[in-house]
């Protein structure tokens, strides 16, 4: 299956509006967003925009129902009333009422979840570790994807509020072995990268992230990977 990979938001209408034009024209089958929809350089007070981002996710989801959500840490954030780099408290109920609206967008069965998976290809905002499963799921279900990934989903802040876990792990840092290295790709976000690349088992493809400045440090690119062969290219967004 060919599937889009839409990579941290941080407000960035546009990439819903270039992502949406790209499913009409029948370049991917299905896609995946690893959200960090909110929050961006000195936007803390500028909640209509918040607003109008949220409200592009919201209407992708809809025009796209089989898209699958991944939570971003800055997104939790605010659903865990947890501050961190770029939270806003003017945004805190706006982000909160958003996230609402998106989940019951979703078709029942689909909602928005901190890991999903196509195939043998697994996406996370960040990544999912060996040792966070070791340490989170029962040794009786690490050979069944699926059945730990239910059980990951089904943690809280405090298991998921931690550099380990799927929403703040960055294997790009040497973190460790990642989960199922040996038989399945990740796909991840997070950690701003000025390419999309493959390193070991992981892709990496935040590419949209700016410096303050507001110059981007990526090249602007959705990732288009089969998750059948695991070939993947970069589709440029403008």
């Amino acid at each position: 299956m060919k599937v889009l990979v839409i990579p941290d938001i941080h407000l960035k209408t546009d990439i819903f509006s270039s992502a949406m034009n790209l499913m009409r024209q029948g370049i991917a089958e299905r896609a995946v967003c690893l959200m960090d929809i909110a929050d961006d350089w000195d936007m803390g007070m500028e909640i209509d925009i918040y607003e109008e981002c949220y409200d592009a996710a919201i209407a992708f989801a809809k025009a796209y129902p089989d898209t699958l959500w991944c939570y971003g840490n800055h997104d939790l954030s605010y659903m865990w009333c947890r501050e961190e780099t770029g939270y806003s408290d003017f945004a805190q109920r706006t982000v909160q009422k958003k996230l609402m609206e998106l989940n019951l967008a979703l078709p029942a069965g689909n909602p928005v979840r901190y890991v999903q998976r196509i195939d043998n290809v697994i996406f996370s905002h960040g990544g999912v570790l060996q040792y966070f499963v070791e340490r989170n799921v029962p040794c009786s279900r690490h050979e069944d994807i699926d059945a730990t990934l239910e059980v990951i989903n089904s943690l809280g802040a405090r298991e998921m509020w931690r550099d380990e876990s799927p929403i703040w792990c960055r294997p790009q840092m040497g973190q460790g072995r990642m989960y199922m290295e040996d038989s399945c790709i990740q796909v991840v976000g997070h950690t701003p990268v000025e390419k999309i690349y493959r390193e070991g088992c992981v892709i990496s493809c935040d590419v949209f992230s700016t410096y303050y400045s507001g110059e981007p440090i990526g090249t602007q690119e959705f990732l288009l990977i089969d998750t059948t062969t695991h070939e993947f290219s970069g589709i440029k967004a403008w």
